[in-house]
């Protein structure tokens, strides 16, 4: 396997290709819509009508999820008369895949046609004012592995994707975030919606009682293990992206606390909240044409 620390990119722009040509020939869906699908949170993908389902070990060159919680499909279908490609199941640097073939779908998307590439995860709650079940708006993230050199970006850029050096401080569009709070409002699920910044750390371990110390002090709300390399190169892309953390723990920061963190429960909390992040993520696609239409979303 590709070793994760090199800045050799191990992906060619012909493999891109390969894969996007292979996935045009098998499906008539042209989607302008991708969702990745976090820990627990697949079934996103259940109320897609004409459906069809390519597992990723049958797609050339995509990786293959190894996580519990991520079923490893690529589900193609009609989402409120739009048109989207949802991934069951992402990947991780823990795995020890490239962060070249972490955000290979990404790319995947961008020559497919799609547009905007909403991500969502399960994340550790930092937030005094946050509780298990929350729903957090990322309007920022903190990149901790890319402090230390870990980027998808590293390497040989290629300008059929994107510019060299991308800006970030808008990487999580603000139109889209203010329609989702205005929908959180009309479904009454204001007492659970936050907004935060997303920290994402490497793992596979969950943090020490001093790092989440020390993340907070940095001014993270919440932590995880994933959604930055595919925000990054969303954005190095030229996609609209929209994100959301599903709190399913609060990450401990005192030492005197005996409870533990384990991913069995981190599903748990998925599967308890799923029916509201499908109800605002449906009605978040409904809408989203109303942004490319210049329609006041107040």
């Amino acid at each position: 396997m590709h070793t994760k620390g090199s800045t050799e990119c191990c992906c060619s722009f012909e493999d891109y290709n390969q894969t996007t040509e292979w996935l045009l020939s098998r499906t008539r869906h042209r989607p302008k819509i991708a969702v990745v699908c976090g820990s627990g949170l697949g079934l996103l993908a259940d109320g897609v009508t004409n459906k069809q389902t390519f597992p990723y070990a049958d797609i050339p060159n995509f990786p293959v999820s190894t996580v519990p919680g991520h079923e490893g499909c690529l589900v193609f279908g009609i989402l409120k008369g739009k048109s989207c490609v949802f991934m069951q199941g992402r990947f991780h640097l823990y795995e020890g895949y490239s962060l070249c073939k972490v955000t290979f779908p990404v790319r995947i998307f961008k020559l497919l046609g799609v547009e905007t590439l909403i991500v969502t995860n399960a994340s550790g709650g930092l937030c005094p004012d946050f509780k298990v079940g929350d729903i957090m708006l990322i309007k920022d993230h903190i990149n901790l592995p890319g402090f230390a050199g870990q980027h998808p970006l590293c390497g040989p850029n290629d300008e059929r994707f994107g510019i060299r050096f991308p800006c970030m401080s808008d990487a999580y569009s603000k139109d889209l975030r203010k329609l989702a709070l205005d929908i959180s409002h009309e479904l009454d699920y204001t007492n659970f919606v936050r907004e935060g910044v997303y920290c994402m750390v490497s793992g596979p371990n969950f943090e020490t009682i001093a790092e989440a110390r020390m993340l907070q002090v940095l001014g993270c709300d919440s932590v995880g293990m994933s959604t930055v390399p595919e925000v990054t190169v969303a954005k190095h892309c030229g996609l609209r992206v929209f994100g959301l953390s599903l709190i399913t723990n609060m990450v401990s920061l005192d030492y005197s606390r005996e409870e533990k963190v384990n991913h069995e429960e981190v599903l748990e909390i998925s599967k308890m909240r799923a029916e509201h992040l499908q109800m605002m993520l449906n009605t978040l696609i409904a809408r989203s044409h109303q942004l490319d239409e210049g329609i006041n979303v107040n």
